[in-house]
Formats: C-alpha cells, structure tokens, sequence
C-alpha cells in the first residue's frame, strides 16, 4: 500500500507536470496501450527519461500495476537508489549475471505476471546512443515461454535520449515521439517472434517524423 501510494503521488505531483510542460511529447496510437494485466510493453531505451514516460502513459487504475524491469547491479548498487527504485518506481530488479544455486533470474517477473502485472521491458538491454537502435536481447522470448497468453505491446520512443542522454542530469526540452505499435504474442516460433518484434519497430519508425530521427533497427 506504501508503495503504491508513493508512486501514484511521484508520477502524479512530479512526473506527469514535468512530461507535459517540458517535453512536447507526440503519442501516437496510444488506444493500443494495455487496458489490464498481465501484459508486458517493451519499447527501445535511450534515456532514464524513457521508464518515466512510458509509465506517466497508463491510466491511474493501472499506474500501481505497471512495474519497469530494471538491472539489479544499476539501481540496488546504493543505499537511496534502491529505497527509490523499489518504493517509488516499484522496479522489479533483475540480477543480469546469474549464479549457480540462485533463483531464476527472471523469477520476479514470473511473479508480477502471475500478479496480473504490467511490465516495462527495454530488450536492447541497456540505454545506448539517442534514436541508435541496438539488436535486440532474447529475454522477451525466454520470459514468455510460459504465458503465451500474455501480450507485448511494442512501443518507440525519439527524442528521449536528447532530452535527457545517458550521463547527463540536466533535462532539455525537446520535442519527442511516443509510437505505440499493435499487439504481439509469442506462439511456438521465438524467432518469428523476435522478427515480428523488430518489423514493429520498423513500422512505427515513420510516424516519428523530426528530422533528428535515424532509423539503425537491424534488418
């Protein structure tokens, strides 16, 4: 309840405002976005700007639900990082070197889909350089073995990663693009999955129209 709480008044008081006043954000097809859980939306990742947009998105009924898939040796590496990420942003941590005789390392999203949970997933991995898309991670794939019940929704991102590049702490207002891309699930073929995956992104590419915009998703 604590933490629900608290990450209902971040995004309510602080992020929402900032996402409207300062970034002149254009969403387009936001109907796709999921209306219950479970469900899983991975989008490319550019920026820390990114898990707050993609969450500032879901309505209030769902904003509790919605839990970004986060790297545990990143956001538990301190003592006030970690309060954060898992009080306020409620991240479920992934350890990304496992070891023999831990848990599954994806255990905390079997979880919070069996929860009825929404999941925030970047499948490049890690944030790389502002609108370069990096090949895609086969996590998605593996995470969804056993719920072919659960949908993806992919979703591309431009400009977050100018208005906020990784490094930097300073926002800079920029215009920026939010495409939200038709509903994905992983039948018997993985790789099919993946390339449906990447042509989602591929297709989506063209709504985001600033001329910053260069497309890198792999062929």
């Amino acid at each position: 309840m604590k933490t629900r709480l608290l990450k209902c008044l971040f995004f309510i008081v602080l992020v929402r405002p900032l996402v409207i006043l300062l970034i002149g954000l254009n969403v387009y097809h936001r109907e796709r976005l999921p209306k219950d859980g479970p469900h899983v939306v991975i989008a490319n990742h550019n920026s820390h700007l990114d898990t707050m947009v993609l969450m500032s998105l879901m309505p209030l009924r769902l904003l509790w639900r919605t839990r970004p898939v986060a790297a545990a040796d990143y956001f538990l590496a301190n003592r006030w990082l970690s309060w954060f990420s898992r009080n306020v942003l409620d991240i479920i941590p992934v350890q990304r070197r496992g070891r023999a005789g831990q848990a599954h390392p994806l255990q905390g999203c079997f979880d919070a889909l069996d929860a009825g949970n929404i999941l925030i997933l970047f499948p490049e991995g890690s944030r790389g350089r502002p609108e370069q898309m990096q090949p895609l991670k086969r996590g998605i794939s593996h995470l969804l073995r056993d719920y072919p019940q659960v949908g993806v929704t992919p979703v591309l991102l431009r400009g977050l990663g100018r208005a906020l590049p990784k490094g930097e702490a300073l926002l800079v207002p920029v215009n920026c693009d939010v495409a939200v891309g038709e509903m994905l699930y992983l039948e018997s073929d993985e790789d099919a999955f993946m390339t449906a995956i990447e042509a989602c992104f591929r297709q989506l590419a063209p709504l985001c129209t600033a001329g910053v915009w260069r497309d890198q998703t792999p062929e």
